[in-house]
């Protein structure tokens, strides 16, 4: 419910706060004193219009899946936006995209003066079955989750298959170059730290034979070893620092001296060409542990193609297996969504009598199978498709599916914002309108610019829209008040005693 609805510079209103404590509100007001300015400001809070406010902001009493945009719910939940060079949109005082804010919106604002027939689409209609049938059969909330879980496995086994025949056309070409990556690897056969091991070497090398000469004039050291220690003997002074450092260095040159004399056996060219290749390796794989990975991928990747006709097979009795697990459930549903379908039906014709439309046709056919079924529905008014049916008989078709989904399913509510639903009608459709509201009103929120006196006197509130001194003002109205206004908008501005008497006779 949306509790609280401030509004500040909205063309000719300066600042407004209104507040809510029922389902049913109507603004009636005579023409110009910005009615649909108000109700424009409401929806572009929701994105469903452009912002011509300031600023505005209303606080939504309604679980509203924020959790999905990375916004934390609160209750109430504050929607906001700031109007300036350009137009910025605010949950809990988080910005969100407009197109997020309508996406969010969806599934709990609905206006119905935007000729949209999404609901009426047939993938629409069947996820408000499964809703209505999950409610009422205990069985059937199990048999769509397999269902649903086995298509997604049979579009994944169909995608599989796909690959692999896709694969089996160029087979050959495609063992080809595995076997060659495989080769090319295999020949150079790397190990884990060999090319380091290898760069060493290299180094090593490079300053041989400084290394050799510069070791051999340090052996020098050892000349003078044994007059330290006769110096140091007769200077009765131990020595052990002194031993131990020239027996560390001794350690150190010769196995300096060791690794040298491995260089001179090694074949230098060999060495370099195996660098070489290795280097390539690390430039195309990354690194040699790398490669070795691919190496190994490459293997099972060649398994599976020299064993594709096996695994092709396997796939297709599995397809076929689970296309007639599939095939089986979908005819559950289908019987299953015709009945609750012809419940729809029954209850939406129902209203559409009050409304003085004729019967609804909504026919469930089967189609090509898909992740609902194989179940298509085509909804129809004498035989006119509801895109070209006009906008008046589209409103109040609208009005009456929404009853009929309100009666079938538990906890269904949201806010419904109607502009001029009762626009060129005459009085008895007028008064139609009004009682499917009335009813609709005992799950949803209304909003609606009235001009007409039977809608006007089912407000649970209303509000008078009115200008003064050109600025743009809303007064909530009280029983008086209330004969007064509609008083007004059954004669007009010069009200007659028939008309008050009418208007009381509305409220009654």
């Amino acid at each position: 419910m949306i509790e609280r609805f401030y509004l500040k510079e909205a063309l000719s209103f300066e600042e407004l706060n209104l507040e809510f404590d029922a389902n049913l509100i109507i603004f009636t007001g005579p023409s110009g004193a910005g009615k649909s300015i108000l109700m424009d400001a409401l929806l572009s809070l929701f994105g469903l219009k452009d912002a011509t406010a300031k600023s505005a902001e209303i606080s939504l009493d309604a679980p509203m899946n924020l959790e999905s945009i990375g916004i934390e719910e609160e209750r109430p939940n504050i929607f906001r936006l700031e109007n300036k060079k350009s137009t910025r949109y605010f949950i809990n005082d988080r910005q969100v995209s407009k197109k997020n804010l309508k996406n969010l919106s969806s599934s709990y604002i609905h206006y119905l003066s935007l000729r949209d027939v999404n609901e009426f689409e047939s993938h629409t209609i069947l996820n408000t079955l499964d809703r209505i049938l999950t409610q009422e059969d205990t069985d059937y909330e199990s048999v769509l989750h397999t269902f649903e879980s086995n298509y997604k496995a049979l579009q994944q086994k169909r995608q599989e298959l796909q690959q692999i025949r896709e694969e089996a056309q160029k087979i050959t070409d495609l063992k080809e170059f595995a076997k060659f990556e495989i080769a090319q690897i295999e020949e150079i056969a790397p190990k884990v730290d060999e090319y380091e091991e290898l760069m060493r070497q290299k180094k090593e090398l490079s300053k041989k034979e400084k290394l050799e000469a510069l070791i051999d004039e340090a052996y020098e050291i050892f000349t003078y070893e044994s007059k330290v220690s006769q110096v140091l003997s007769e200077l009765d002074e131990e020595s052990p620092i002194f031993d131990e450092a020239m027996n560390d260095i001794r350690i150190k040159l010769e196995n300096a001296k060791e690794r040298l004399d491995e260089l001179n056996a090694l074949d230098i060219e060999a060495m370099l060409n195996r660098l070489d290749k290795l280097a390539d390796l690390k430039r195309k794989y990354g690194s040699i542990e790398e490669s070795l990975a691919y190496l190994e991928r490459k293997k099972e990747e060649l398994s599976r193609y020299e064993n594709i006709d096996d695994t092709r097979e396997e796939l297709e009795a599995e397809i076929s297996k689970l296309n007639k697990i599939i095939q089986k459930d979908a005819q559950t549903l289908h019987t299953k969504r015709a009945k609750a379908l012809n419940t729809l039906k029954t209850k939406t014709n129902h209203y559409l009598k009050h409304l003085f439309l004729d019967n609804l046709s909504l026919n469930l056919t089967k189609g090509e199978m898909h992740r609902l079924g194989f179940d298509e529905i085509s909804v129809t008014l004498n035989n006119t498709p509801l895109a070209k049916v006009s906008s008046g008989e589209l409103n109040r078709i609208r009005l009456a599916y929404l009853a009929a989904k309100s009666d079938l399913l538990k906890g269904e509510s949201g806010v419904l914002i109607l502009d001029e639903i009762d626009a060129n009608l005459s009085g008895k459709e007028s008064m139609s309108v009004a009682t499917v509201l009335e009813q609709l009103a005992k799950t949803y929120q209304l909003f609606a610019i009235s001009h007409q006196p039977q809608l006007s006197s089912k407000a649970q509130m209303h509000f008078l829209v009115h200008k003064e001194n050109g600025v743009s003002r809303v007064k909530l109205l009280n029983d008086k008040e209330r004969i007064a206004e509609l008083s007004r908008m059954i004669s007009g501005e010069k009200v007659t005693k028939e008309a008050v008497e009418f208007a009381k006779s509305l409220l009654a």
